[in-house]
């Protein structure tokens, strides 16, 4: 990558202040005149998507390597998922029920940071998706323990500014789910998923996916709380049928409380590569 303080051509910032105060004519004036980096219009037409792929891609990931995140913990979950405080105004009595993963949520990011932080901050690091719910406690927890913390925010119809916990410089806003899943996954060292509705059973689907298809290095994969994923999800039922291996029910681990996961992941190793290939028949 080219630095520019060391390039002998000159300075993009220099010539968009220079373009910005030419003298005003109807040439200068004209759409066609702006510099193509510095033309909104221009980099938001359908051609240019390819481009802005890139450009989401690329910002994100130079300002996580400048801020030093060198891996993270992933925490999906429900926007929905109220804190204790607040389960009294859930929109369901399950809702309700469900409300102490907030905490175990909010005390395993708590802990997890402060491991990371006695390590220097740069691994373990966590990342939510930026929202509220089980994003937010996350993001708490790390801020609890006076570490930083990653939030990777989408432009949704009904989304509200991200949660007051994210660590400002590294608050993301996404346009691309491609791209923020890429994200999420590609400094993974852990992957945790709490209870959730469509999105969180999207990014779990795609991780074990990825995972299970060898396109993604097997880390430690968390499901909080085994009733509600067994209640919504018939896994052996997979497996018996086999559209999935026996062997792929071992890609998680069912936990109920931040310290069950906390263990898992300090007592890590890898499992040794897998011999036969995924789906196979049994």
């Amino acid at each position: 990558m080219i630095d520019d303080r060391h390039s002998r051509f000159t300075d993009a910032h220099a010539d968009k202040s220079r373009a910005e105060h030419v003298p005003q004519t109807p040439q200068s004036a004209s759409p066609a005149y702006r510099l193509a980096f510095a033309d909104d219009e221009f980099l938001i037409r359908d051609e240019l998507r390819p481009v802005r792929l890139q450009l989401e891609l690329l910002k994100a990931e130079l300002m996580l390597n400048e801020n030093g995140i060198d891996s993270t913990i992933v925490m999906f979950g429900g926007a929905r998922i109220p804190s204790p405080a607040d389960k009294d105004n859930a929109r369901t009595q399950t809702l309700a029920d469900l409300s102490h993963f907030y905490e175990e949520a909010r005390s395993f990011a708590r802990v997890m940071t402060e491991q990371s932080k006695a390590k220097g901050g740069r691994d373990n690091v966590i990342v939510t998706g930026g929202g509220p719910g089980v994003m937010e406690a996350g993001n708490r927890g790390a801020a609890d323990a006076g570490g930083h913390s990653v939030g990777l925010s989408i432009v949704l119809p009904h989304e509200q500014a991200p949660n007051g916990y994210v660590t400002p410089e590294l608050s993301f806003n996404f346009h691309y789910f491609a791209i923020r899943k890429m994200h999420f996954l590609m400094r993974a060292a852990a992957i945790c998923v709490f209870p959730g509705g469509f999105g969180t059973l999207d990014e779990m689907f795609e991780s074990l996916t990825l995972i299970q298809t060898g396109r993604m290095q097997r880390v430690p994969f968390i499901l909080f709380g085994r009733a509600f994923w067994e209640k919504i999800i018939n896994w052996e039922a997979l497996a018996d049928a086999g559209t999935i291996s026996d062997q792929d029910l071992d890609l998680f681990r069912f936990v109920e409380t931040a310290e069950e996961a906390a263990e898992i992941i300090n007592n890590w190793s890898p499992a040794p590569a897998r011999d036969t290939l995924p789906g196979r028949e049994r």
